[in-house]
Formats: structure tokens, C-alpha cells, sequence
């Protein structure tokens, strides 16, 4: 990659990571907080408009960058058709021309009408799927509301690595009743096709979701801490015999197949955000700024015609706050934080920005450490209290 030249206040100027988030879903999975929407209709050349619009804008402002990821989340971006897919890949190509062939992600559901379209991304530009398995069993998957069965999420991992030179699924743990025997044989049976990366997610009730309400209920009960627990150990030895490695709380992957994009986030690289809900963390007159579109994908896509673009809010972030977001991305990674870069990204000291008593104590109790190369990172027990640590460690 080409040697680049620096930012004000020491940012170096990196590849670009551009998220672009397609909102709308067949139907609303009950476990789901996201910001995605069911419509009957949708008229999908004008939402593909306002997103080459909205991605002209950000390229004007942002200036020459080289790209070096898109993302395509939601929602459910497999209900994209390939042209759309193709017309954003080929634009952020132009606005963001790069040395190194950039990471294309697209996530994608294992329904019959989604996996008709897998080729047609693949010939579109997308060079890595990320598949929402989430279960290999029907009744879980009927419990969770997808769409899908096991068999076609089979069929799914199959086509994936067939069509895709990287491929990526996910899987929900932790559900009601679940046992340890069973999951080892799901997860197995998923690493069996040889995917390069997993993500993997602790079913949670998430506030304003029906599973809060049937939660409340008391129609669903979670497996307790030391079931999630045994779960979660039971994952690591499964992905391990498989050859992959957890280089990040929630994520896994062969050797050199871990998500350049996701990277992007939990290092505290730039990244534009594009469609509505969508935030984004870059530069503004020198100044790291975070941004945030509107939600609603009308009212967006209403304000992207109006005025070329629908951020909602704009905040320069002081150093205590780039702090702080920093460590709350970074500690998830298995490689932990570098204190020069955190220095330059962050705009002060990794040291002065964590609570002296409670590193202290985090150390002792061997949930953090640091590195020989002077990283900062959490150890794998205190990965698993990173929820209950950060906010006490964090100023």
C-alpha cells in the first residue's frame, strides 16, 4: 500500500472503511433491537439513489482515502438486488480508489429467495459473505422467528464456499434449554464446510423486543452464568479443532482471515457510515467527529433528496471521549491496545485514560495484562467480565 501522509493532531491517513446499511427485513426476528423495518413495498431504485447520493457526499468531504473495506449490513442486505450491490461497490471504488484490493462483506440469510442471489453478489463485486445461520436445528430456529431451516442454512454454508473466497456465519448461543453436547455437534457441523470465520453471539433480551416481554412473562429462561459459561468454552474448543482462533470477544478465524472492516471499528480506524441509523467516526476539519443519519428510512432517504445527505447529529469528540470509546472497542480484541497508537488516535496517554485503582486490581487479578510488546490486553477471563470491568476501568 502506498506510504500516506499525516492528519492534524496526529492522524495518520488510513484505508477508509464505508458501512452502507440497508434497513429493510422480510419479517422482524423477536430477539432483534437493530434499526430495520418490514414494508410491503419498497421502491428499491430510489433508496439505491439516495445511497450513491448520500456516498457522493461523504466522498466530497472526506477527501482522497484509499478504500479498504465496504460493509453491507442491516436489515437484511441479501434483499438487495446485485445491481444495487454493484452500483455502491462501483462507486466507492471511484470515490476511494486503493493499491490493495479492498474487503467487500455482504450479509446474507439462508432463505431460498436470498441464496438464488448469492452468484449474482459474488459477480457484483462482494468477496466475503457473512451468513445469519444462527442455528443448526429448526425448532431453535423457529424459536429465534428466521425464516430458514437447517437444511437450507447447510446449503447456504456450501454455496458460500463455493461462490466466495472468504466466507463468515454466524450462530446464537445461550438459548433456553440448550445443551452442551448439542452445541459442540451444531457448531461442528457448521465448521465442517470449512468457513474461514465465525461469529458468534450470546442471546440477550434486548429492551422493547418481544423476547422482553415473553421474558418478563417468564416463557423464556436463560441458561445461567455458569451454563453460558461452559457454552462459551465449549465454542473456543470446537473453532480451535477447526483452526480457528478468538481474536476478538465475539469473532473467530483462520489465520489472516479475521474482518478488515470490524478491525476498523475495534482499532479506532476511520469509517463513513452511510443509509439511515448509520454512524460514522472521521475527521472534520482535523477535528475526529462522530455522525449519525437518520433512522427512519423514508425521512432519510426524504433528507438525502433535500439536501445530499441525512445526518441528524454531528459531535466533535474531545479526547476524554475518543478515550473512552477506544478502550471500549479495543480491550475486546485478543491483541489488546497499542499505547502509541491509542496516543495518536485518542489524543492523550493510554495510561491517563484508565482508573489507577481498578487496573491495578484488574492486573492482580490476572483479567488484564500487559504484553511484552506493550499492549494493553484483556486475558480470556477477562474477556468474559469485560461488561462488569469497563465501566469502573474506563475514566
Amino acid at each position: 500500500m502506498r506510504r500516506h501522509t499525516r492528519h492534524h493532531i496526529g492522524f495518520v491517513i488510513e484505508p477508509i472503511a464505508l458501512y452502507v446499511h440497508w434497513p429493510f427485513c422480510a419479517a422482524r426476528c423477536p430477539y432483534c433491537d437493530f434499526n430495520s423495518h418490514v414494508r410491503d413495498r419498497l421502491d428499491e431504485p430510489r433508496y439505491r439513489a439516495a445511497i450513491l447520493a448520500e456516498l457522493a457526499h461523504e466522498a466530497a468531504l472526506v477527501g482522497p482515502r484509499p478504500l479498504g473495506s465496504i460493509f453491507f449490513g442491516g436489515g437484511t442486505p441479501s434483499l438487495m438486488s446485485p445491481g444495487t450491490v454493484a452500483a455502491v461497490v462501483d462507486a466507492a471504488r471511484a470515490a476511494f480508489p486503493a493499491d490493495v484490493e479492498p474487503e467487500i462483506t455482504l450479509e446474507a440469510n439462508p432463505t431460498s429467495v436470498e441464496l438464488a442471489r448469492l452468484a449474482g453478489f459474488r459477480e457484483a463485486g462482494v468477496n466475503r459473505i457473512s451468513l445469519g445461520i444462527q442455528a443448526l436445528d429448526d425448532a431453535a430456529l423457529g424459536f429465534l422467528g428466521r425464516r430458514h431451516s437447517a437444511a437450507q442454512a447447510l446449503e447456504a454454508l456450501a454455496q458460500a464456499r463455493s461462490l466466495f473466497p472468504r466466507a463468515s456465519f454466524d450462530l446464537i448461543y445461550a438459548r433456553p434449554g440448550q445443551s452442551i453436547s448439542a452445541w459442540r455437534e451444531e457448531v461442528r457441523r457448521a465448521l465442517g464446510y470449512g468457513l474461514d470465520h465465525l461469529s458468534l453471539y450470546q442471546l440477550t433480551i434486548e429492551p422493547g423486543t418481544p423476547f422482553e416481554r415473553a421474558h418478563a412473562r417468564g416463557e423464556i429462561v436463560l441458561p445461567d452464568d455458569a451454563a453460558q459459561a461452559a457454552l462459551y468454552d465449549a465454542t473456543v474448543e470446537e473453532a480451535a479443532r477447526a483452526g480457528l482462533v478468538p481474536y476478538e470477544v465475539s469473532n473467530y478465524a483462520r489465520p489472516g482471515a479475521e474482518s478488515r472492516h470490524n478491525l476498523a471499528y475495534w482499532t479506532y480506524a476511520d469509517y463513513a457510515g452511510i443509509g439511515p441509523g448509520a454512524h460514522g467516526r472521521l475527521p472534520r476539519d482535523g477535528v475526529p467527529t462522530a455522525m449519525a443519519r437518520i433512522r427512519a428510512p423514508e425521512a432519510w432517504m426524504e433528507a438525502v433528496e433535500t439536501r445530499g445527505h441525512g445526518v441528524r447529529e454531528q459531535e466533535a469528540l474531545p479526547p476524554e471521549a475518543r478515550a473512552r470509546e477506544m478502550l471500549l472497542m479495543g480491550l475486546r480484541l485478543t491483541r489488546g491496545i497499542d499505547p502509541a497508537r491509542f496516543a495518536a488516535r485518542a489524543g492523550m496517554g493510554l495510561t491517563d485514560a484508565l482508573d489507577p485503582r481498578t487496573l491495578a486490581a484488574a492486573l492482580e487479578e490476572g483479567w488484564l495484562l500487559w504484553e511484552e510488546d506493550g499492549a494493553l490486553a484483556a486475558t480470556a477471563a477477562g474477556r468474559m467480565r469485560l461488561d462488569a470491568l469497563l465501566p469502573a476501568l474506563v475514566r
